[in-house]
């Protein structure tokens, strides 16, 4: 796995970063969902009818299952910098523009550690800002592949949930984004390129994602251990 190291920007990113966002909204409706049913399961409790002490029993463990899903959620995603230290480096390019924000089409090895062979995909993601990027087609833009799944008795070879993270909601410093693509091998921004044209159909695809033929792979990214 190629990683990248570089010195994360908390200020920075807690403004930028969509990823955290994304955990922060999650965490904000889990605690205003549980607080809705709690206050639904105090109300059929005060009517003191056997039904009522069934269906408000069930809303009180909803509650606190929604509760714990505030807390856990951060905690399954980890640091901002965990997440940046321990997943891939990987290349992405902006495929598509709009009045606010942009897709950026990635290219990512999905498959599990334990998995003989890697299994490439063109992966999209929305995003609203790049801070030190252009928003143009093809506009390079270095990210890591943040992988998991929704569920931990998934036996499949591939991780089910993938989503590129870019560098830049990491830093301001743009001298850490250019060697960051410098890292990052001219075939696998080669290939992207060539793919720029895919994004609406990856975009539609189950998961934003799309698996790569392997007769279609350069050699360089069918030996298991490139990156």
């Amino acid at each position: 796995m190629r990683r990248f190291e570089f010195p994360v920007d908390r200020p920075h990113a807690k403004s930028v970063n969509e990823t955290l966002g994304d955990v922060r909204r999650l965490q904000l409706s889990s605690v205003v969902f549980a607080i809705v049913l709690g206050a639904g399961a105090a109300w059929l409790f005060v009517l003191q009818h056997p039904w009522s002490y069934i269906l408000g029993a069930v809303l009180a463990v909803a509650a606190v299952i929604s509760l714990w899903v505030s807390v856990w959620a951060p905690r399954k995603v980890g640091s901002i910098e965990e997440l940046y230290s321990s997943s891939a480096l990987v290349p992405a390019m902006v495929s598509e523009t709009r009045p606010r924000g942009a897709t950026i089409l990635a290219l990512i090895d999905v498959a599990k550690p334990d998995t003989a062979v890697p299994h490439y995909a063109l992966v999209v993601r929305n995003v609203r800002a790049l801070p030190g990027h252009t928003l143009t087609e093809g506009e390079r833009v270095p990210s890591v592949a943040v992988l998991t799944d929704r569920s931990t008795k998934s036996i499949s070879e591939t991780w089910q949930m993938v989503s590129p993270m870019p560098i830049a909601w990491g830093t301001r410093d743009r001298t850490v984004l250019r060697t960051a693509i410098e890292a990052i091998d001219s075939v696998e921004w080669k290939l992207l390129r060539k793919n720029l044209s895919l994004s609406e159909k990856v975009r539609s695809a189950e998961n934003n994602q799309i698996l790569i033929d392997p007769h279609d792979l350069p050699e360089e990214l069918l030996r298991p251990d490139q990156g």
